[in-house]
């Protein structure tokens, strides 16, 4: 029992000793890595906005402008039926899906950011400088419910839905079929549109009610 005593106490004392070279070693890799990265971060940077630019590209049925900012990985469904303008801003992991003879234009210099969904059954236009913010959906087409049938086998409703220029959508807003959002619109976060938006209104709630105004210019 001494023994087995004596052992773990040196084995202890062993660990104990090689742990600062340990912690050595991997503090002199991590800076040199840092240092690595930190260096190459722009080179990086461009090769990743190409390759996703290039990827977006080849889903699309229609040529995608050089002056699109990709700014990661994006997911396609459907016929890849989108026109984007120029300049637009795109960023990580938006949903893009179009059905049948529907299309999705989104305007110059437009941004979408993280996680924004555009589904299109009948068709979706984005104005340009239009700005919509993370995770918002933009879905033109609601299920229907037929007596006898199965919700998914019932099919669905699809009206277009079109926004206009410099509109500001916020943080997770839902924007369902048939509405039209007029130029200069601001939308609050979380809203859920369900009617026509006015030029310069500025709307939010559940559904989405204007609150006021805003003058053009």
């Amino acid at each position: 029992m001494e023994r087995d005593s004596r052992r773990t106490d040196f084995t202890a004392a062993s660990v104990v000793r090689r742990e600062p070279r340990r912690n050595l070693s991997k503090s002199l890799v991590s800076a040199a890595l840092a240092s690595l990265l930190r260096a190459t971060q722009g080179l990086r940077e461009s090769s990743r906005r190409i390759r996703s630019h290039a990827r977006l590209a080849s889903d699309l049925e229609q040529p995608l402008p050089v002056s699109v900012v990709v700014l990661g990985r994006q997911w396609v469904f459907g016929t890849g039926n989108l026109r984007f303008g120029e300049n637009v801003l795109l960023y990580p992991e938006l949903h893009l899906e179009t059905q049948g003879e529907a299309s999705i234009v989104v305007g110059d210099g437009a941004v979408l950011s993280r996680g924004v969904h555009l589904v299109a059954m009948a068709g979706i236009r984005v104005g340009a400088g239009t700005m919509i913010g993370e995770y918002s959906s933009v879905r033109d087409a609601n299920h229907r419910r037929d007596e006898g049938t199965t919700l998914r086998g019932s099919g669905h409703r699809a009206r277009p839905i079109w926004i206009g220029s410099e509109v500001w959508i916020g943080r997770g807003v839902a924007i369902l079929a048939g509405v039209t959002i007029g130029d200069g619109a601001t939308v609050g976060a979380n809203a859920v549109v369900t009617r026509d938006v006015a030029p310069g209104a500025v709307v939010g709630g559940v559904p989405a009610r204007e609150l006021k105004r805003v003058p053009p210019g």
